[in-house]
C-alpha cells in the first residue's frame, strides 16, 4: 500500500514521475516510502469523444487502505495533477486524470 497504476499514451518520464510521486504520497497520506509501488501500463490506442482528434491520456489511480478523508484524497489528486506535466515531453493536448480510491477489504500483501 499504496498501489499506484499509471495508464498512459503520452510520452512520460515514468521513473522520474514515480520517484517524485512517492514522497508526495507519503507526505499527503502518512505512509512509508517503501510502501509505495507504481506500475505503468502503456495504452496502445485511445479514443476520446467522437475520435476526430488524436488525444493522448495519462490516468493515475492510487489505491489506499481505507481511513483517509475525502479532503485528503482530493488534496492528493490535485497534487498529482500538478506534478504530472513536469514529467511529460509536452503537456499540450494531453488529457490528465487522477483517481484516489480505497483498497478492498480483501487486500493482502507479503
Amino acid at each position: 500500500m499504496p498501489q499506484i497504476t499509471v495508464d498512459y499514451s503520452a510520452p512520460l518520464d515514468r521513473r522520474g514521475f514515480a520517484l517524485a510521486l512517492h514522497p508526495l504520497v507519503v507526505e499527503t497520506v502518512d505512509t512509508k516510502l517503501d510502501s509505495c509501488k507504481t506500475r505503468f501500463r502503456e495504452v496502445e490506442e485511445t479514443v476520446v469523444g467522437d475520435g476526430s482528434t488524436e488525444d493522448v491520456v495519462v490516468h493515475v489511480e492510487i489505491a489506499l487502505l481505507s481511513g483517509r478523508t475525502d479532503d485528503v484524497k482530493a488534496r492528493l489528486s490535485e497534487s498529482v495533477l500538478d506534478l504530472l506535466p513536469k514529467y511529460l515531453t509536452s503537456a499540450e493536448g494531453v488529457r490528465l486524470s487522477v483517481e484516489i480510491r480505497d483498497l478492498e477489504s480483501s487486500y493482502r500483501k507479503r
